[in-house]
């Protein structure tokens, strides 16, 4: 996972708890920033349907949905469409 803040890369061999902090920037690893559902468009800016809400997405908190945010491979999206449709318009040999 990376942190929120500074973008360390921590490796978690275990379950991130809630006083467990960045070693590079001391701030909190388990928060809203971190977790995967967090997204800023949404209701209570959670995706979780069933979170509580926190009201500073900084700090530490017990949140049960609590999952750490992986970092996803970019897609190029022109490219994969790119590919779908060679594939769609292909001749047959």
């Amino acid at each position: 996972m990376k942190c929120y803040k500074c973008q360390f890369e921590i490796v978690m061999d275990r379950k991130v708890f809630r006083q467990d902090t960045c070693p590079r920037c001391d701030s909190y690893l388990r928060c809203c920033l971190n977790c995967r559902f967090y997204d800023k468009v949404a209701y209570h800016e959670c995706r979780e349907s069933q979170a509580d809400l926190v009201r500073d997405k900084e700090i530490a908190n017990f949140c049960d949905y609590f999952e750490p945010l992986v970092e996803k491979k970019e897609i190029d999206a022109a490219a994969m469409a790119r590919k779908k449709l060679e594939a769609l318009f292909k001749k047959p040999e």
